[in-house]
């Protein structure tokens, strides 16, 4: 289960509603960094802007590999853990705006989880410690810690105790 809040909205849809939920000139900051930061190779450099400009909670040796993409508006809901590999093309969302409401969760990354190229992690989800998220996967629930997960809808592959096992 997500854990995210509602945000009821009344009249258009979420979306229009956009710059009484989030600071305008917060989203321009966070798309200049962010862009900035998707196309720089340096992955230090890359952090502390995540960690200074962003309030991003980016563990020690986290690793952003090229065009990965945080949430743009609510950036600093996201909590990356230690020594972790977040692939390619990633995207990371904090937000969901709806017909009728938006919802706001945090996105908690363990430590030494890989998340492969491509995947998409939607609001309000954790993924453990040591988890493997498959490349291409829509992470819309938890993921256990050491699990290896992937597809769309996502699943588990491998639990922690069966990749133990696959590794001996």
């Amino acid at each position: 289960m997500r854990r995210t809040t509602s945000h009821p909205v009344t009249g258009a849809n979420s979306l229009w509603h956009i710059y009484q939920t989030v600071p305008f000139w917060k989203v321009v900051k966070n798309f200049i960094i962010i862009q900035l930061a998707r196309y720089t190779p340096f992955l230090g450099l890359k952090n502390w802007m995540y960690k200074t400009f962003l309030g991003m909670k980016v563990g020690h040796q986290a690793s952003f590999a090229l065009m990965v993409m945080p949430d743009i508006m609510f950036p600093e809901k996201i909590k990356v853990g230690d020594n972790s590999v977040i692939g390619y093309n990633t995207t990371i969302l904090a937000h969901e705006y709806l017909i009728e409401e938006y919802r706001l969760g945090d996105v908690e990354i363990g430590s030494r989880v890989l998340i492969g190229a491509n995947t998409t992690i939607l609001p309000g989800v954790i993924i453990g410690d040591g988890a493997i998220v498959s490349a291409a996967t829509l992470v819309n629930k938890d993921v256990p810690a050491g699990a290896f997960v992937g597809g769309n809808p996502m699943r588990v592959i491998y639990t922690k105790e069966e990749m133990e096992e696959r590794t001996k």
